[in-house]
């Protein structure tokens, strides 16, 4: 039963991996022709050289012996050329179908990872994922390319080399193949192990690429604590481990070429000592022995194409399984079949009897919500850290998915609704903001990729941008670098109010948007938010009390769920929660 399960999951990969095909299925036959052309002709030289020293000079005249051999070469000149034109189309067409199945493969994975929830990526590293889009998919197409190519010259060498010589000399050829079965039996053997290798190659790489990824990303922290040190030492042990991976798996690589390069020049001194024997007994002529040591390199070449393609083939199908892995991984959060567009939004948010709690987790970190917000409100969450308010917000763009009860936007259960129509209505406004590499409008327009440049600057001037970027070297079309490091942390934050501007949605999620800045960057920022809140159903999740003094509404939020609830006047008059927190922050100050 275990062998049909595994069969039937073979069968269903093979198919997959053969689909990468179809679209460029001319290209493919065309680059299969051409293999199959070359590898006739490398067939044909030996045997026209067999003519000539076997029949043109031994039966023509001298006259008509160079009149034929002379034809011959001309024949010969056909050939190369043909063999040239060949092997051009094979290098560089059949490169090309590699890189567009690449593309298409590199294309595919991407989109997966867009579909991915948050609880993915809490999981991962960025450099591993890196890896599979990289290395991985390149030795995939290298397969693609050469596997199949490689397979179908080593054939027709092979079997083609079998047949002539068979013709020739009976025995002498079931000898030199005699070689053919150990010489299999050693590749499989060595092929278990390579793969072994290549596996645990691809993990290290990976590891490699996340340490990087992590130390550049971090670069400014690293330094700022003078731990270049430790991240050497740390980068070393990863480098290390590499290194030693890699050593395993030539080890092995070095068995199997010196192995198979053994056996190629066994079988040559074979043909040579078994040849000379016949040739004793009259059994064999000198210009056969000749035929038999040309078609030696159609024998050494299917087995240099073999280990090539063992190579591939291990490189090849490791990433393959690496890249079906990611493939494999299902959304936590999709659509639903039905689920309908939101349109017209008001912004009427409700949690009914919410609780969550994280897929590896026990304890829930929200119990029991109902809260009912009308279109319009401004609410603002508080509470100290790990009770829940960046959870309960992140459950209304569906980042992540309610345990219990339901989450609705306008009466409709946000399960209902399409996760893109959801989010295009939510604008989120984050502690730690995250700007894309390029310049600045290109920052603001991903609010909204079709804005045109005046709708950008109108956004810049409602987050108060405008000023300071007509400041900057370029104005809007200066380059901000890797995630707006050369901006300040309140220059950033109203360039992502301004993207929300732009966004223009109707429900608004403020998580610490403030927490970070200086007081006078507070001021100007909490400006923004303000009016970029008008109007708009609004969550604010604070962490300096004093700049939601104004919200409607409060909610204290404890592990066992909404604590109090009420104006600032209201919570403080309570003497609760609330006002335990406010006045220790206050007697802070």
């Amino acid at each position: 039963m275990e062998n049909k399960t595994k069969g039937k999951k073979q069968r269903v990969l093979g198919k997959k991996f053969f689909s990468y095909y179809r679209p460029y299925m001319g290209l493919f036959l065309m680059d299969m022709f051409c293999a199959l052309v070359v590898a006739a002709i490398s067939l044909v030289y030996p045997l026209l050289i067999r003519y000539i020293t076997n029949t043109v000079l031994v039966n023509y005249a001298p006259d008509a012996a160079i009149k034929v051999i002379l034809e011959l070469a001309l024949v010969f000149v056909g050939l190369i050329l043909i063999e040239f034109a060949c092997n051009y189309f094979i290098t560089y067409k059949g490169h090309s179908m590699g890189v567009y199945m690449e593309h298409d493969l590199r294309n595919e994975l991407f989109e997966h990872f867009q579909k991915l929830s948050f609880g993915f990526y809490n999981n991962q590293k960025t450099g591993q994922l890196m890896s599979r889009l990289t290395n991985d998919l390149f030795n995939i197409t290298e397969l693609f390319h050469h596997g199949p190519e490689d397979i179908i010259i080593s054939l027709i060498k092979f079997i083609g080399a079998f047949v002539i010589l068979m013709r020739i000399n009976v025995k002498m050829t079931l000898i030199v193949f005699a070689f053919v079965p150990p010489m299999l039996i050693f590749a499989y053997g060595f092929n278990i192990l390579l793969n072994r290798a290549y596996k645990k190659n691809r993990v290290k790489q990976a590891e490699i690429n996340a340490t990087i990824e992590d130390n550049l990303s971090g670069i400014r922290v690293v330094k700022s604590f003078a731990n270049e040190a430790i991240e050497i030492e740390k980068f070393g042990k990863n480098n290390d481990e590499y290194v030693e991976s890699k050593r395993n798996s030539y080890r092995y690589m070095a068995g199997f070429h010196s192995g198979l390069t053994a056996f190629t020049t066994l079988i040559t001194v074979v043909v040579i000592v078994a040849g000379a024997l016949f040739m004793a007994g009259g059994d064999v002529k000198v210009t056969d022995l000749l035929t038999y040591l040309l078609y030696i390199s159609n024998l050494t070449d299917p087995v240099k194409k073999l280990i090539n393609f063992t190579e591939q083939f291990q490189e090849g199908i490791t990433g393959y399984e690496r890249f079906l892995e990611i493939l494999a991984v299902d959304p936590e959060i999709k659509d639903k079949p039905g689920a309908v567009a939101l349109e017209n939004v008001r912004g009427d948010i409700t949690f009914d009897n919410v609780s969550f709690k994280y897929a590896d987790a026990n304890e829930y970190v929200l119990s029991n919500i109902n809260l009912d917000v009308k279109a319009g409100e401004y609410i603002a969450l508080v509470g100290t850290s790990g009770v829940g308010k960046t959870t309960l917000c992140n459950l209304i763009p569906r980042f992540f998915e309610a345990t219990q009860g339901s989450v609705r936007v306008d009466g409709k259960d946000v399960r209902d609704i399409t996760t893109k129509s959801l989010r295009d209505n939510i604008g989120m406004v984050q502690q730690d903001v995250y700007l894309f590499a390029g310049t600045v409008i290109d920052n603001i327009r991903y609010g909204r990729p079709e804005a045109t440049d005046d709708e950008v600057i109108e956004a810049a001037k409602n987050a108060n941008a405008h000023e300071f970027i007509m400041e900057l070297p370029e104005g809007y079309n200066t380059n901000i670098g890797q995630r707006g490091v050369k901006l300040s942390g309140g220059q950033k934050q109203r360039l992502s109010i301004a993207r929300v501007f732009l966004k223009n949605p109707p429900v608004l999620i403020f998580d610490e948007a403030t927490s970070a800045l200086d007081n006078e960057s507070e001021h100007v920022v909490q400006e923004s938010l303000e009016k970029l809140a008008k109007n708009r159903t609004t969550f604010v999740i604070a962490h300096r009390l004093s700049t939601i003094k104004n919200a409607e509404k409060i909610l204290v939020l404890t592990g066992t769920g909404i604590a109090e609830s009420g104006s600032h006047k209201k919570l403080m008059e309570q003497d609760g929660i609330y006002a335990g927190l406010y006045n220790l922050q206050f007697a802070e100050q």
